[in-house]
C-alpha cells in the first residue's frame, strides 16, 4: 500500500466527518501489519471535550475488529493551513507502535511524513 493510496482512503473518510462547529473535516486511514485498512473521521459535539479526532476513530475501529499491529496512518483534511495530529492522538498511536509512520496532507496538497517517535519523543510507556 503506497502512501498516496492510504491518503485516498483518508480522503474518502473525511467526507463523513461531523464538524458543524469548526467546519474542519478530517479523515484518517490506518494500515495494519496484515494489510487491512480501517478509517475514521472527526466527530464533533456541542460539548467540545466529547469531540473525537479522526485518527482515534480509525484506531478504535481497528481495535474493535481485533487489530493491534499498525504499520502507518494517513490523515487528510479540508484545512488549507498546515496541521499535524494532536497530542492525544499521538499518545494513542504510541500505545501500539511508537515508530508508526505518520503521513498527513492538507487541502493544498502539502504533505509531511514522520515517525511517531519524532512527533512525540517522550510518550507515556506501559
Amino acid at each position: 500500500m503506497t502512501d498516496k493510496e492510504l491518503i485516498e482512503f483518508a480522503r474518502e473518510a473525511y467526507k463523513n466527518a461531523y464538524s458543524p462547529y469548526s467546519r474542519v473535516r478530517v479523515g484518517a486511514a490506518i494500515l495494519c501489519n496484515n494489510g487491512k485498512i480501517f478509517t475514521g473521521c472527526n466527530v464533533e459535539n456541542a460539548s467540545y471535550g466529547l469531540t473525537v479526532c479522526a485518527e482515534r476513530v480509525a484506531i478504535y475501529n481497528a481495535i474493535a475488529a481485533g487489530q493491534k499491529q499498525f504499520a502507518k496512518i494517513a490523515i487528510t483534511s479540508n484545512q488549507k493551513r498546515e496541521f499535524s495530529p494532536c497530542g492525544a492522538c499521538r499518545q494513542v498511536l504510541a500505545e501500539f507502535n511508537p515508530r508508526i509512520k505518520v503521513i498527513w496532507r492538507d487541502a493544498r496538497g502539502r504533505q509531511k511524513t514522520r515517525q511517531l517517535n519524532q512527533l512525540l519523543p517522550f510518550f507515556f510507556k506501559k
